[in-house]
């Protein structure tokens, strides 16, 4: 059972058939046979819960009929290659990728040794790459009892300016149990890192689904995760006035749909859309004019209120793949690695395959692997953060010009 996108440098595929070791077997050297470069880099591998329980097998299978001397990835609840995005139904999803002149060197690390990393030193000597090193990181997690936030921190510190993309795995929640894959290892916490050195790169294509509405304004008054004033105002008005501000068919799509869009680089003369950190709005207190907000905000910063629905995500994204075109400007695209929220999908949109097909659409005929996850790693304005409701794509490109922001 093949069923795959080939390419010069990369091919992915789906696999249906459960625990079948002799025909995975077939499959997976089959899928190999489709690559046309001598040789595989890297592979990416994303399980449905389905095969909990023969992941190591699988990965062993993978990993010799696939001839992958790399290989990682985690469990995904939805999976995707190339231009499909299968919601249910598929067991697994593998990408072998040929990257060439690329260096890569791949990591698990378990709760214990996260918690105990106390600063971006400590990190650096870890992994015993310097920043110097490091063109990009895929990142794959357990969401289980870990902090994903405090490790990030540490990590932007380490690898300034280095984009990591991948996520948070999904998988089956009522047991908390998911998975992570760094070769032949099957991992239920902690997280798999994998750095891209060498001649190849990591660009990058964060879309946070939103549309920013009304203006921008300064953070005048900000305490932990609430926003006092804005503008010299008191944050929970200037929100109203900005909602009733708006037609009546904007305030419709708007209800239940407001998040806030906190500017990382407050001294950009014009801000977009791709210039906002999106977190949720909480909540408001019309007593005292506060908003609670999912994130620590600074006093100084630039808020502007976004909304986000099927409409905004779609033109977003669009939007930032053709800046994306742009700016590759004719480079080879090797392949590359989408992480979707959960909650996009037909969730969010009615109708399958939307992200994957908008990514095929607007780059071409490109070995793209993913899953949904229950978190998304990509960077804004060149840090790093985890995104809810976000798309999240990193593309293997020759290194010869900046990363995208």
């Amino acid at each position: 059972m093949v069923s795959g996108m080939q390419g010069s440098h990369g091919v992915t595929g789906v696999w249906k058939g459960g625990w079948n070791e002799a025909e995975l077997s077939r499959w997976a050297a089959a899928l190999r046979a489709q690559l046309t470069d001598s040789s595989v880099t890297l592979g990416l591998v994303f399980l449905a819960p389905s095969l909990f329980p023969y992941a190591e097998d699988v990965l062993e299978v993978l990993r010799v009929h696939g001839r992958i001397p790399c290989l990682a990835g985690c469990s995904g609840v939805g999976l995707i290659s190339g231009g499909n995005e299968f919601e249910e139904g598929a067991d697994l999803v593998l990408g072998l990728y040929h990257l060439p002149g690329a260096t890569l060197k791949g990591f698990h690390f378990d709760n214990d040794v996260i918690n105990a990393m106390d600063d971006a030193a400590a990190w650096i000597q870890k992994t015993g790459l310097s920043p110097e090193q490091v063109n990009g990181w895929l990142v794959f997690a357990s969401p289980f009892h870990l902090n994903g936030e405090a490790w990030l921190r540490q990590w932007n510190k380490a690898y300034p300016g280095t984009p990591a993309v991948g996520g948070l795995a999904s998988g089956d929640f009522s047991a908390e149990q998911c998975q992570v894959y760094f070769n032949g290892g099957v991992y239920e916490q902690g997280l798999v890192a994998v750095a891209l050195c060498g001649d190849v790169t990591l660009e990058t294509v964060v879309s946070q689904g939103c549309t920013p509405i009304g203006e921008s304004w300064t953070i005048t008054r900000a305490d932990r995760n609430f926003i006092l004033g804005i503008g010299n105002r008191p944050a929970y008005s200037v929100l109203m006035e900005t909602f009733e501000g708006m037609s009546a068919e904007e305030r419709k799509k708007s209800q239940n749909n407001l998040f806030v869009g906190l500017a990382i680089d407050e001294y950009r003369e014009e801000l977009h859309c791709g210039d906002f950190l999106v977190r949720n709005l909480l909540g408001g207190d019309p007593k005292n004019g506060a908003l609670a907000v999912g994130a620590y905000p600074r006093t100084g910063q630039t808020l502007q209120f976004q909304r986000r629905d099927s409409e905004t995500a779609d033109a977003e994204l669009s939007a930032l793949l053709a800046q994306a075109r742009t700016q590759l400007a004719g480079r080879p695209i090797y392949g590359g690695c989408l992480t979707v929220c959960n909650g996009r999908g037909s969730r969010l949109f009615g109708t399958p395959n939307h992200d994957a097909g908008l990514v095929q659409e607007q780059l071409g005929h490109t070995a793209i692997t993913g899953f949904f996850g229950h978190g998304e790693l990509g960077p804004v304005a060149r840090q790093n953060f985890l995104h809810g409701y976000t798309a999240s794509l990193g593309l293997f490109v020759p290194k010869s010009t900046p990363q995208l922001r």
